[in-house]
């Protein structure tokens, strides 16, 4: 594709990189609810590259929407593995550690806690390896690991007058194939080892504003639909 055929027509991935793209924007706080709104209706309406590019011009990501952008596509885990690692241990006595943001996971990462606790935020991580083992030791204390809902996860932990384990968190977790296997094991006594599937906050931002949007295009439809029947209904004579 490109920007001297604005003429073309633009195929249904086209409009659909382009609405993820709009998506992602007003996550990260660049259009507001009203025009994102717009934005998304006039993308899914489009039917040539001249539409679809004005849409995202302003928006800072290189595309193939002609002279736009789209948005990478989402769970690309190929990008998050390798490089080295730069953290592969935790420690916390009688205090506290954390890990979140763009982080490198060790291939081999130790969380140990002793009357402390810790936290490993993995939802932004890189992966220093296709296959990462976490090994926690929780003494009277606890580690606390959130994870994507798309990352393989298995845990063989054990719990000693405590719990290891995966919380019910409300989000259900599909794992992708292409994701990262993380093993998490150890001990937890008296203490506790958890693990949480939680969406970013750009994510959860990004859902409710595509639920919104859905909702009024609904609400259009269904209004359309009332308005079609109270015309038809205007038009009827009596007979007698």
């Amino acid at each position: 594709m490109t920007s001297e055929l604005p003429e073309m027509r633009a195929s249904d991935s086209e409009r659909e990189r382009v609405a993820e793209r709009l998506r992602e924007a007003v996550a990260e706080g660049r259009l507001d609810m009203d025009e994102f709104g717009q934005r998304l209706d006039a993308a899914y309406k489009a039917r040539t590259h001249g539409e679809l590019a004005p849409l995202v011009r302003d928006l800072p990501v290189g595309g193939s929407v002609p002279g736009a952008a789209a948005a990478p596509a989402t769970g690309d885990w190929a990008g998050r593995v390798g490089g080295p690692a730069t953290s592969k241990g935790a420690f916390a006595f009688w205090g506290g550690f954390g890990r979140k943001g763009t982080w490198t996971v060790g291939r081999r990462f130790t969380a140990f806690t002793l009357m402390g606790g810790g936290e490993l935020d993995l939802r932004e991580a890189r992966f220093e390896a296709g296959e990462t083992v976490i090994n926690c030791v929780a003494l009277m204390g606890g580690v606390h690991i959130v994870v994507p809902p798309d990352l393989n996860v298995e845990i063989r932990g054990i719990g000693l007058m405590g719990g290891f384990g995966e919380g019910d968190s409300g989000v259900e977790g599909t794992p992708d194939p292409s994701a990262p296997r993380v093993i998490i094991k150890g001990l937890a006594l008296m203490g506790g080892v958890g693990v949480e599937r939680k969406r970013t906050r750009a994510e959860k931002q990004r859902l409710k504003a595509e639920r919104a949007q859905k909702a009024e295009q609904l609400d259009s439809r269904d209004q359309g639909r009332l308005d079609k029947g109270e015309g038809e209904g205007g038009g009827r004579k009596e007979l007698g």
